[in-house]
């Protein structure tokens, strides 16, 4: 039972019992009754009016109470003749507007947020207070190629994306501790900058990762390093060769004033540091290439039949070597703008590669007999033109993607690293996408992607 109906029942029991006592005087004293009867019903309706008065803020708390529950923030209670009151209606309508106005800019943050979530092209990651994933922006569903993630952790993803390009980068996010920032690598040779890190929501922490793509942004600065190395690296030696060719040509003008024996050792010991000087001369020219490379000129080129001159060129080399080089899928497709030079030089030099790791696999014991297998096709989804070499020797399973292209780094004995760094950036430079990567298949493959 309310207060309202509690007091009101009292008030009708106290001038009941009055009543009631009232009417035993009614035969000795009838006008003193009438006049009591007259003043307990005036009592009793200035009981209930009271009543009324002082439970009338409670019934505006009431109307308060239901507008803050149906979150009607917008309606306002209406004012009352009553002073006190109106002094209370007033305080309830300053926080419902208060509230409105506060609810009003918590959505438009709200609605600018998601926007800038959507638009921004940083991919961001937010999990829930169980560790789920609540959020996955526009970018992160196009980098991590996933469409339904909500309610899923990052090892349920991962195990849900195994097949894709994107799992070894989920893979790797794992790893990340709230506040850390790591540089991590895909299959395909991207680099991301990945931070994790928390924020409050309802007095309990949450976790969100931002990934950043900084492929280009690496490529360009490790460019930029390299070229200066070399660049100082090439003067400062060329001219020592040079000085040291013509000092070198003008001792040997001396071996005739020598004893024969002598004039011997003296010319052979010159040769030997002349070769050394050219060698030194040429090693240095190779990395000056990379530097140096012209601007693409590009015309219209027979993709399938430059690989073709490729093929015929090593044919003889690999049948030497029981290395089996051939096409498994060569589709006739239409020309390709490219400059033939560089592209070439490129394919020669993914082709080598190649044939010296069966090579050497097949000195290592390691196979029997190895081959090199070309595919050129057009794939049916994308349209995109696929080239891809791959060789039997499997020997990249253990070597992180993301050194594979870093500038000077080879897995080649002796090896100087600067095949790859030429061909990332022939191919940089034409648009096409690449990737190196052991295949799962006991094969090492070299893919570009041409866009149609």
């Amino acid at each position: 039972m309310s207060l309202k109906r509690r007091l009101l029942v009292y008030l009708f029991l106290i001038h009941g019992i009055f009543l009631v006592l009232a009417f035993s005087f009614y035969l000795s004293q009838p006008l003193l009754i009438v006049c009591l009867e007259l003043g307990l019903a005036c009592s009793l309706a200035l009981g209930i009016y009271l009543v009324n008065k002082v439970l009338q803020p409670l019934d505006f708390a009431q109307q308060f109470h239901d507008l803050l529950q149906d979150e009607n923030y917008a309606s306002r209670i209406k004012p009352d003749s009553n002073k006190e009151i109106n002094e209370l209606v007033l305080l309830f309508n300053r926080m419902l507007e208060a509230l409105y106005k506060e609810r009003l800019e918590l959505g438009e943050q709200r609605g600018f947020l998601d926007r800038l979530l959507e638009a921004t092209p940083t991919a961001v990651i937010v999990f829930d207070f169980d560790g789920k994933i609540s959020l996955l922006n526009a970018s992160a569903q196009n980098l991590l190629d996933v469409r339904e993630s909500a309610g899923l952790s990052l090892p349920q993803l991962t195990q849900k994306n195994e097949t894709t390009s994107s799992a070894e980068l989920l893979q790797q996010l794992q790893q990340l501790l709230p506040g850390e920032s790591a540089v991590y690598g895909d299959t395909e040779g991207r680099r991301y900058r990945c931070q994790r890190n928390q924020f409050t929501d309802r007095g309990f922490k949450r976790d969100f990762v931002l990934i950043d793509e900084i492929t280009a942004e690496l490529a360009s600065s490790e460019k930029a390093t390299y070229e200066k190395l070399i660049r100082v690296l090439a003067h400062e030696v060329n001219n020592t060769v040079a000085a040291t060719g013509s000092v070198l040509e003008s001792l040997l003008f001396y071996s005739g004033q020598l004893q024969a024996e002598d004039s011997h050792d003296f010319v052979t010991a010159i040769a030997a540091v002349r070769k050394r000087n050219g060698n030194l001369g040429e090693f240095i020219e190779r990395f000056t290439r990379v530097v140096k490379m012209p601007e693409p000129e590009l015309k219209a080129h027979d993709l399938a039949a430059m690989l073709d001159g490729i093929i015929y060129l090593y044919r003889q080399q690999c049948n030497e070597l029981g290395i089996s080089f051939n096409w498994v899928v060569r589709e006739d497709l239409p020309l390709q703008m490219l400059d033939a030079p560089l592209m070439e030089q490129a394919l020669l030099n993914i082709v080598k590669n190649a044939i010296e790791a069966v090579e050497t696999s097949i000195k290592l014991g390691l196979q029997q007999a190895g081959y090199v297998k070309l595919e050129l096709r057009r794939d049916a989804d994308t349209r995109a033109i696929l080239l891809s070499i791959r060789d039997s020797a499997n020997l990249l399973s253990n070597v992180p993607h993301g050194q594979l292209f870093t500038p000077f780094f080879t897995t080649k004995k002796g090896g100087q690293g600067i095949g790859l760094m030429f061909v990332r950036e022939v191919l940089n430079r034409h648009g096409y996408s690449h990737k190196l990567m052991a295949n799962g298949e006991g094969e090492t493959s070299f893919d570009i992607l041409i866009e149609g």
